[in-house]
């Protein structure tokens, strides 16, 4: 059967008066049909007729069948995930003296089930046959990773479906061995046998220390902090793997962490005027304020869209409830709740997700045109009877305009229309 390279297009007659635009980006593939744009699956986990007739139902089928494998059957958490061992924060109640102590690393979670990686939430990273050589049969707990501050560069890699060459940035960051039924120092000593022995090229073993006393923690965590790290984790001495939530692994940062759901943004001055200044962003409890500080250059090119979710770090909450000195982190990727960060001790972790409030606005659709030269995004959102549309090269900060319409409906009917005539035109979602 015909297929689609990275990058390629093909369009394929329809019922309607335009032929339908089927394409492959970085191994997945899109169509411009309602019967694609319609599903609630991510983009990922879509086919259609359209994309079934040109790689046929096999091909099709292995592939969607793969983004979505069955859940282990050991796994009891929440997430109907693979059996993870996760973290509590650190309240300073506990003395963390003895405990081994490594850098809490700023990548994709990945357990390894013996012959595949698995998310939290039990789909598939479809790693290249290479980058799996030599590890072990056993299971493995651990993380992909690039590097301090590559969080975003990171998912990216990890969520492609071509089994790509990208790969050869990551590395696979081992810290645990969930299989064996032994303490901590066991299960550490199987983990530098292993890879001792096997040497794989793209896989490592996280180093730990043991912690001395308060201070030492202290040092560590500004020296990792300092390096742009994200903090500590600690493991109890003589520990099990337990599944869950477990006060033997604790997380330990200076800066608190929480969310909040985009609701405008602020044009930049000076050095970063024509782009991004800051983010309009709104708490649960409907508390605003601005995040100006954080952002890359290309972040503030291209700014997370009014309705997303950030995660953003702060140090504490000022008497009106407003974080003190909030910096930019992330974008959430997963289950996008925005809860109401809360006052407690300087060393902490990300608060547990609240239930999240509508948004001010509807979050923003978001679609990209990519083909030859051009590198273009297009961006609509509703809020009230006013729609927004935001356009330009990827990478630029764009144009904005807002349209006043009769009714919210009206508004509402304006963006589809809009959203079906650019998607007619090869812009796939994002």
């Amino acid at each position: 059967m015909p297929d689609l390279k990275d990058g390629e297009s093909v369009e394929m007659k329809g019922s309607g008066a335009k032929p339908y635009v089927l394409k492959n980006t970085g191994g997945i593939y899109s169509c411009t049909c309602l019967a694609w744009r319609n599903q609630s699956a991510g983009i990922e986990q879509r086919t259609c007729k359209h994309l079934r007739k040109l790689r046929g139902d096999a091909a099709e089928e292995a592939r969607i069948g793969a983004a979505l494998p069955a859940k282990p059957a050991t796994a009891d958490d929440d997430s109907g995930g693979p059996p993870l061992l996760l973290a509590e924060k650190w309240t300073l109640e506990v003395d963390l003296s003895g405990w081994w102590m490594s850098e809490k690393l700023d990548g994709v979670r990945a357990y390894w089930d013996g012959k595949q990686f698995l998310s939290r939430q039990g789909n598939l990273y479809h790693a290249p046959d290479w980058f799996l050589a030599e590890l072990p049969d056993a299971p493995l707990d651990g993380e992909l990773w690039i590097g301090r501050k590559a969080f975003q560069r990171t998912v990216s890699i990890a969520r492609r479906q071509d089994k790509s060459d990208h790969w050869k940035e990551l590395r696979y960051v081992i810290f645990d061995a969930p299989a064996l039924a032994e303490p901590f120092e066991t299960r550490l000593q199987f983990l530098r046998d292993e890879l001792q022995r096997r040497e794989p090229k793209f896989a490592l073993r996280l180093e730990h220390q043991l912690c001395r006393d308060a201070e030492h923690l202290r040092q560590e965590l500004a020296r990792i902090e300092e390096l742009g790290g994200e903090g500590l984790m600690l493991r109890q001495p003589g520990s099990r793997y337990e599944i869950g939530r477990s006060a033997t692994l604790l997380k330990v940062k200076t800066f608190h962490d929480s969310e909040a759901t985009v609701i405008g943004h602020e044009p930049g001055k000076g050095k970063h005027a024509g782009r991004l200044g800051a983010l309009t962003v709104q708490l649960a409890n409907g508390t605003r304020f601005s995040v100006g500080t954080g952002f890359s250059d290309a972040q503030r090119g291209s700014p997370p869209p009014v309705g997303s979710v950030i995660t953003f770090r702060y140090q504490e909450l000022s008497d009106a409830g407003v974080p003190r000195f909030p910096s930019f982190v992330r974008v959430r990727t997963e289950a996008p709740a925005a809860p109401t960060p809360a006052a407690g001790p300087s060393a902490s972790v990300a608060s547990k997700p609240a239930a999240a409030k509508p948004a001010v606005s509807s979050a923003a659709r978001r679609f990209e045109f990519l083909e030859g030269t051009s590198n273009k995004f297009w961006e609509v959102s509703v809020a009230g009877n006013e729609m927004t549309t935001h356009w330009g090269r990827i990478g630029s900060a764009g144009q904005s305009k807002t349209k006043a319409y009769e009714d919210a409906a009206t508004a509402q009917a304006e963006a589809d229309k809009l959203i079906e005539e650019k998607t007619g035109k090869g812009y796939v979602e994002k």
